[in-house]
């Protein structure tokens, strides 16, 4: 039976209808900090467009009056024109230099802020989110995206409000200079009003598709990176490449489309501009024939229109960026209006005191779970309905098939989901009332992949607990049994673990991982089978430091090995989201229900 694959097309970023507006709040959030620089910048951004705007005017003055006086033998006037002039120029200048600078360190200051907002609060959100949403589209976010929003904030922004006020002001000094001439140009924003109109609506749609095209060519490329070793493995590198050629091609038609559109927005402004040129050169040059107004009047005019129209060009290029920017901008304000399922509790309750350790280094805290039910969204049940209860200090095995519900009983009792129905508590505390810090203090959780930071060992180690000192995290090495191994490297605990731990085996970097889980101290251990993918001389190894990290504290075990069993108090045989035996590891083997048969099937298979 052939499988069904799923196409990229079918998998749509869905935005809220109100994005563009929460995108603009998103924005004014970022500005707000910064609304005194931006006053500043705009009063530079008015003295720079009026200081543009004005040398026409003195060349006008210079033609009609400096020249005729000149040729009379009185020089003032015409030097006076000229001055003012270059004054002008070199004012502009300094003023638009000051303005760029304190616009790209302004905008830098944005984005910084942006990119820890974005980057705090994805890590904020619960693990039903990461698990709906790719690492890749998540990158994309904090790269293409923000780059988006930079180029414009860094290099349009300016451009954009210095070019319509240029455009303003020259309206203004249209109509002081020659009113006919004036309405002659103004009559050709009537059809660009029109095209501008349309061409917003069409740019936001074509750059909306650019934004999630990329992020899908990021996704496949992380995807790929992620998992090189399956790739080359399978020699699936010709199936990856058809994939993200497929993907970059509809990366570039979306690009073409937006660039299309561009230059259809490009060619009617400049055809407009260009058509009302060259009547105000006919018209002018009759009104000056028929002595209506003055040859400097007329020239100021023509160069006041290639000052009109030559923004548009400006602003068809901000425009461009500015469509770019938008899209961008609405995929992260979709991503910081995504709210954690698992949310901090208004009114946090504190876990009761412990009068002292229930044994060994650790404390252990008594867990139950009553009428729970849960279901992943709108999903069949995975628990029907869950009670049980842990005591504190006991070690708890689960057994059982895949899908039995195991992995989603232990995600409910370290609250990476709260259950649809019921409560999960302990010491009986209400998770849901629990501050995450104090939690996370509380219950620990291990997995199979042993996941290692880029950084050295004793780094990995002590994120257990950041603040622990040199001689804890040696004493928590020693403790499960890996300080031998990194005083034989050639850096001891300086050692680089590389990438994802590459340079340890499987077994090193569960011992690694244990060493987080005693230097942090916690009440209640979770661990999805420590064993399951080692050898039988690491599988020992690594059983020895479990006892050590277990001892007095209340723990979960995920047991896909059978000899993970012999250490637990308890154990509990799953099946399709219900407890079906519960007992003691002797009890269970001496009798005729599932547990026996699995763990003969065991002994038989060592034989």
């Amino acid at each position: 039976m052939s499988m069904p694959r799923l196409d990229s097309d079918d998998e749509v970023e869905a935005l809220p209808a109100d994005i563009a507006k929460k995108a603009r709040a998103l924005l004014m959030s970022l500005v707000r900090p910064h609304l005194a620089m931006l006053a500043f910048l705009a009063v530079i951004v008015v003295l720079t467009a009026a200081l543009l705007v004005i040398g026409p005017v003195f060349i006008a003055d210079a033609l009609d009056t400096g020249v005729p006086a000149a040729i009379d033998g009185d020089l003032d006037p015409l030097l006076r024109a000229v001055t003012l002039f270059v004054l002008s120029a070199v004012a502009s200048a300094i003023l638009a230099f000051t303005s760029t600078r304190l616009v790209g360190i302004t905008a830098q200051k944005i984005l910084f802020t942006l990119r820890e907002r974005v980057f705090t609060h994805v890590q904020r959100l619960d693990l039903g989110y990461h698990e709906k949403s790719t690492s890749g589209r998540l990158v994309s976010r904090q790269t293409s995206d923000m780059e988006s929003v930079q180029q414009f904030l860094s290099y349009s922004l300016f451009e954009t409000a210095l070019a319509v006020l240029q455009m303003l002001f020259i309206a203004v000094t249209l109509l002081v200079l020659d009113v006919p001439l004036a309405i002659v140009v103004f009559a050709g924003f009537v059809p660009l009003f029109f095209i501008t109109k349309a061409a917003h609506s069409t740019q936001r749609s074509a750059y909306r598709r650019t934004r999630t095209s990329i992020a899908k060519v990021i996704v496949h490329f992380v995807e790929t990176m992620g998992g090189i070793r399956a790739v080359q493995a399978y020699r699936r590198q010709p199936e990856r490449r058809g994939t993200l050629s497929d993907q970059d091609s509809r990366y570039r038609d979306a690009n073409t489309d937006a660039l299309r559109g561009v230059a259809w927005f490009a060619g009617w402004t400049r055809l407009i501009g260009n058509i009302t040129q060259t009547v105000i050169i006919v018209i002018g040059a009759w009104l000056v024939i028929e002595g209506w107004t003055q040859i400097g009047v007329l020239a100021a005019f023509i160069l006041y229109l290639r000052r009109f129209y030559g923004p548009l060009d400006e602003l068809v290029q901000a425009f461009n960026l500015y469509q770019s920017a938008s899209a961008a901008l609405e995929k992260i304000a979709a991503v910081l209006d995504a709210e954690p399922a698992v949310a901090e509790p208004d009114r946090p309750v504190r876990l009761p005191a412990q009068s002292g350790a229930a044994g060994g280094t650790g404390s252990g805290r008594s867990l139950d779970l009553a009428g729970v039910r849960f279901a992943y969204g709108d999903g069949p049940d995975v628990l029907p309905r869950f009670d049980l209860q842990v005591p504190a200090g006991q070690i708890v095995a689960l057994v059982g098939a895949t899908g039995a519900g195991k992995s989603t009983l232990v995600k409910l009792v370290t609250r990476f989901y709260d259950p649809t129905e019921g409560r999960v508590g302990i010491d009986g505390v209400d998770l849901r009332d629990l501050e995450d810090a104090e939690l996370r203090s509380s219950v620990v959780m291990v997995t199979q992949e042993s996941f290692l930071f880029a950084g050295t060992i004793a780094d990995n180690i002590r994120i257990g607990n950041p603040g622990a000192s040199d001689e804890a995290v040696v004493a928590a090495a020693t403790a499960v049994g890996l300080d031998g191994y990194i005083r034989r490297l050639p850096e001891g605990y300086a050692t680089d673990v590389k990438k994802r731990g590459g340079r340890l085996s499987s077994g090193q970097r569960q011992l690694v991982s244990f060493a987080r889980v005693f230097l942090a101290d916690p009440d209640v251990v979770v661990l999805d089978e420590a064993t399951a993918h080692l050898d039988i001389p690491s599988e020992r190894l690594v059983q020895n430091a479990l006892a050590t990290v277990l001892e007095g504290r209340t723990a979960i075990i995920i047991a896909h090995r059978l000899s993970t069993v012999e250490i637990a108090d308890r154990v509990l045989v799953m099946e399709s989201g219900r407890i079906i035996e519960d007992g003691t590891p002797d009890e269970l083997i001496s009798g005729t229900g599932k547990f026996a048969q699995l763990h003969q099937a065991w002994r038989d298979s060592l034989v």
